[in-house]
């Protein structure tokens, strides 16, 4: 287990792009290789730092969406008024150089050893974190139930779509703005009442993720919290414009 890293002691990793994938026409994968990387525990993120030729400097911190001992993956949105995100997106090609410092955070993680059944709440890019529970579930070969409930606006900007399913957790699709043809899924922002169908029971104790956006976030945790699920089971992680 890596213990929780404290950012000032943290050092910053000369990194390179290994390779991309491209998740969607907003999202891409970089997998990075980092010389002298430490490892990592599944919901952890790390800062990213770019320089340009004129010495101007900019970093973003970004979630890691590989389980641990995976190596490093990074899945990034492009914001479009951002100073990071649309090189990492658009222009990082393999052998690119990035810095990069962490693990950062210690709360917001599964590590696999706890027998509670887990809830994953996720907007948009906030799968992010959440997949690297569920990889790191299919890597161990973990048999707590793990469940995700995946918020989205189109089935197009649905990240990790063609993964999710072989990783053998159960998942719950809501396409908030547009639904395909012959769509049978949910078709609403996630609330009380849809919770109230998927959620595990609260008898059963669950763990519980939740990350998305501030609003988002809110939303799910006060439903939670309405169908009788205790506070100090869900761990939230927000994320902004600023995140770009």
């Amino acid at each position: 287990m890596v213990e929780t890293a404290v950012i000032g002691r943290l050092t910053w990793l000369a990194a390179s792009v290994a390779g991309a994938v491209q998740e969607t026409s907003r999202v891409r994968t970089l997998e990075l290789d980092v010389p002298g990387w430490a490892g990592h525990r599944a919901g952890q993120h790390l800062d990213v730092r770019l320089t340009a030729e004129d010495g101007y400097q900019a970093q973003r911190s970004y979630s890691i969406g590989s389980a641990p001992g995976d190596g490093v993956a990074l899945t990034i949105e492009r914001l479009d008024d951002g100073e990071v995100s649309p090189y990492l997106v658009d222009e990082a090609r393999e052998g690119d150089q990035v810095e990069v410092r962490g693990p950062i955070g210690g709360y917001f993680v599964w590590d696999g050893d706890e027998p509670e059944p887990v809830l994953l709440v996720a907007g948009g890019s906030g799968v992010v974190p959440l997949m690297a529970m569920a990889r790191h579930r299919a890597r161990i070969g973990s048999e707590t139930p793990m469940r995700l409930v995946y918020s989205s606006r189109t089935w197009g900007d649905v990240i990790y779509r063609d993964e999710l399913e072989p990783l053998g957790l159960d998942v719950v699709h809501t396409l908030t703005r547009e639904q395909p043809s012959g769509w049978t899924g949910y078709s609403r922002r996630i609330d009380t009442e849809l919770l109230s169908e998927v959620a595990w029971p609260a008898s059963d104790s669950p763990r519980v993720y939740v990350c998305g956006s501030t609003r988002f976030v809110d939303a799910a945790a006060d439903g939670l919290l309405e169908l009788g699920y205790e506070a100090d089971w869900i761990r939230t992680e927000r994320f902004g414009a600023t995140g770009s």
